[in-house]
């Protein structure tokens, strides 16, 4: 099991990595066959837990993974039962977050709680397209309420841009922002650092977190610029595959943030 996720654990020592570039290392590497048979969930250290043929999965530092919620452990699980074969690591979003948030996160919780808040004083929906017009009006529409959201949800102000001109937001509104970081869980944390790195904004991944915006809305807020250059210039295969991974990791950090509502039968 060591050896399946031995790249994931190289980086991990170096601290959170894109989740794209990092799904795309393993995807290079070769894969070793799958070796179990039947994939279950199960009580393991009072918490929820993977067992293959009854036997629990450990990360690459030799902890086991288990989770607060069964919904996470029957997910992950689930991740294991599709592999076909081969065991393939990049088709496993949610595995590689919770080892990501169990060999590195819990130990380096402030140091990932403060490059997140760095994102956010750098953020992505600050800087805005100066033409043409209609991109400037899809960029309002879509991350003017979101910042507005943020603006009231951590008591400050954002400052706009313009092309790369750098503008940095107030030390006052960052210390909020990171304050906010610790009602966090190691493994919510995780989800916050893919998708900030996903889509180059920490406030849209604080919007997914705080379900002040759809998931699939804030997917579209995240690629407005993207969007707008495929409508001119079409988009490669290379684009579309990259754009692949991105939405399954986006969707495996969605799952872990936003617990799914438990239909009661009347």
């Amino acid at each position: 099991m060591r050896d399946i996720f031995e790249q994931i654990e190289e980086d991990m020592a170096k601290g959170p990595v894109d989740p794209v570039e990092s799904a795309q290392k393993l995807s290079r590497r070769e894969l070793p066959k799958r070796f179990y048979e039947q994939v279950s969930v199960g009580e393991v250290e009072g918490r929820f837990g993977v067992l293959l043929d009854g036997r629990t999965i450990k990360t690459p530092t030799r902890k086991t993974l288990v989770f607060d919620e069964e919904y996470l452990a029957e997910a992950v699980a689930a991740e294991w039962e599709l592999q076909e074969k081969h065991i393939d690591p990049a088709t496993m979003p949610l595995t590689r977050i919770s080892h990501s948030a169990i060999d590195a996160v819990a130990d380096r919780f402030s140091d990932v709680a403060d490059e997140v808040a760095r994102y956010a004083g750098n953020d992505y929906l600050c800087y805005r397209a100066e033409a043409p017009q209609e991109l400037v009006a899809r960029q309002q529409a879509a991350w003017d309420p979101v910042l507005a959201w943020a603006e009231d949800m951590f008591d400050g102000r954002f400052e706009l841009t313009t092309g790369l001109v750098h503008k940095p937001q107030s030390e006052a509104l960052q210390a909020n922002i990171r304050e906010g970081l610790n009602q966090f869980t190691p493994l919510e944390l995780s989800a916050l650092h893919t998708i900030t790195s996903i889509s180059g904004s920490a406030i849209l991944a604080l919007a997914v977190a705080h379900r002040a915006f759809s998931e699939d809305d804030v997917w579209d807020f995240a690629h407005v610029d993207e969007d707008w250059n495929i409508e001119q210039w079409g988009q490669d295969s290379e684009a579309q595959r990259v754009r692949k991974y991105k939405n399954e990791e986006y969707s495996a950090a969605c799952l872990i943030l936003n617990k799914p509502e438990v239909q009661v039968e009347a």
